[in-house]
């Protein structure tokens, strides 16, 4: 690693004079200590440098070709253009000023150019091939050079790059002045929407170190239902059963879990067990929520503009929605004072309200609507707080993303009341975790803890009268 400042004639050391030691041990040679840890992996090798200059060609010429499109182009016109009208004079400009330049290139290296100069002039530039592809779930970019996608919750490096960081910050702009936002040294991060309803965040320098910092979570247009969950083994068909009862007979709910756990997702999946006749009203930071009822009302919480006005918090949503007759209400997520009003609608009449939070279990989860109660500047006695808390939420549903990228379910806990100044919980079902495979999955079963459901018989008075078979612990096998 360090060969580069490695002394190439070290002068030879003297050596020592011989000395008589007692300890025969001293002369011994030292034994081959056994390492414990894993081998780690090869780093990848550097790219060929034939590829690197032709992909930098590749970027110079469609630089220099995109500037010369923006001079031919009549942008008012591209409104009202048709694709195939608008990619047929792309070609022809671009065949043109190729030959114009005496630059000869290839039919597949010229229909690759084409295609990334229409999505320069239309759509986000390199982004829009990573945006196309079905298989990848985020885009994280860190500065211009470096673009990583999740695919099946592992990270992996892409090829795309952009040619320099102005060109990164011309297609941040883009997307943020489309939504009537900016993004500059004054005002070095901003949240925004794109036109398919994936969530966008960016940071520009000075505050990205190393080049401006983009992360894109791509809106699902493909809902995933209950059924498709379970088939993809992020629980099971008894938890999926007793889910459909605590939704169906109102109980209020909490999502828990980390970034990218796939809260949303679960949140989604549940409400599709939420009666068609009720009226819904969700409120988001960022529109993500897929309600398949009738009746729905959706509410986007909006930042402060330039002037630092204009600003609607998730609680002003929150209280409006109070006035506007909701069965339930679903809030995107709950990260702040929006918590105090949160719970009071679940304890005032408005059942089988459901949320989000960011905890790594049930009870922290508790813990966390705690310090966010206190977050609000409502000074209550913690005794208070915490019988608020376990009056107004039964269930705890906690999902996580493990370390082989899979997705679970991995606990549902029923929050029973107070016992003293603790709150108590129950855990109903759980993800048991065994091992690990040689190529790092992980090995684990679903099973229940054998505790029956508090609300049995609530579930029973209201027509899901559930088999006391799925409240059994299943062995491992």
């Amino acid at each position: 690693m360090f060969s580069k400042y490695k002394k190439t004639n070290a002068p030879a050391v003297a050596k020592p004079s011989v000395q008589v030691v007692d300890n025969i041990a001293a002369f011994e040679e030292p034994k081959a200590s056994v390492s414990m840890r894993k081998a780690l992996k090869p780093a990848a090798a550097a790219p060929v440098d034939k590829d690197v200059k032709r992909k930098q060609r590749m970027s110079d010429i469609k630089l220099e070709l995109h500037r010369a499109l923006l001079d031919n182009l009549n942008l008012a016109a591209l409104e009202h253009a048709t694709e195939a009208d608008l990619r047929q004079e792309i070609n022809e400009i671009s065949a043109e000023i190729l030959a114009e330049k005496s630059i000869v290139l290839n039919r597949e290296d010229r229909m690759t150019l084409n295609s990334e100069l229409y999505d320069e002039v239309t759509g986000l530039g390199p982004l829009e091939t990573l945006l196309k592809d079905e298989t990848v779930n985020d885009i994280l970019v860190n500065g211009p050079q470096q673009i990583f996608v999740e695919r099946d919750g592992k990270l992996e490096l892409t090829d795309v790059t952009f040619k320099d960081e102005r060109h990164l910050l011309r297609i941040i702009d883009k997307i943020v002045s489309a939504v009537g936002r900016r993004v500059d040294e004054s005002n070095p991060y901003v949240d925004a929407r794109l036109q398919d309803g994936s969530r966008f965040n960016a940071m520009v320098p000075p505050v990205a170190v190393d080049g401006s910092l983009v992360s894109i979570r791509k809106f699902k247009k493909d809902k995933l239902g209950i059924d498709d969950l379970v088939n993809f083994g992020a629980f099971t068909e008894e938890m999926a059963a007793y889910l459909q009862a605590a939704v169906a007979t109102r109980l209020n709910i909490i999502v828990s879990g980390g970034t990218g756990s796939g809260k949303t997702t679960t949140l989604n999946a549940l409400s599709s067990f939420i009666d068609n006749a009720e009226r819904i009203l969700t409120i988001e930071d960022t529109a993500e929520l897929q309600l398949q009822q009738t009746h729905v009302g959706r509410m986007e919480s909006r930042p402060p503009n330039v002037e630092g006005k204009g600003e609607v918090s998730p609680r002003d949503c929150l209280k409006n929605a109070l006035r506007m007759r909701p069965d339930r209400i679903i809030v995107g997520e709950t990260r702040g004072e929006e918590v105090i009003d949160m719970l009071q609608a679940m304890n005032t009449g408005h059942d089988g309200s459901m949320t989000t939070i960011h905890a790594n279990s049930a009870r922290d989860g508790v813990s966390r609507l705690e310090n966010m109660i206190a977050m609000a500047g409502i000074e209550m006695p913690l005794k208070a707080v915490r019988s608020q808390i376990s009056s107004a939420v039964n269930l705890i549903v906690q999902a996580s993303r493990l370390q082989d990228g899979s997705r679970r379910m991995t606990s549902i806990t029923e929050i029973t009341g107070m016992e003293g100044d603790v709150i108590s919980m129950q855990e109903i079902f759980r993800y048991q975790r065994v091992g690990l495979t040689p190529d790092n999955k992980i090995i684990g079963h679903f099973t229940a803890t054998g505790v029956r459901s508090h609300y049995a018989e609530r579930f029973r008075m209201w027509g899901y009268d559930l088999p006391s078979s799925i409240y059994e612990p299943i062995a491992a096998q």
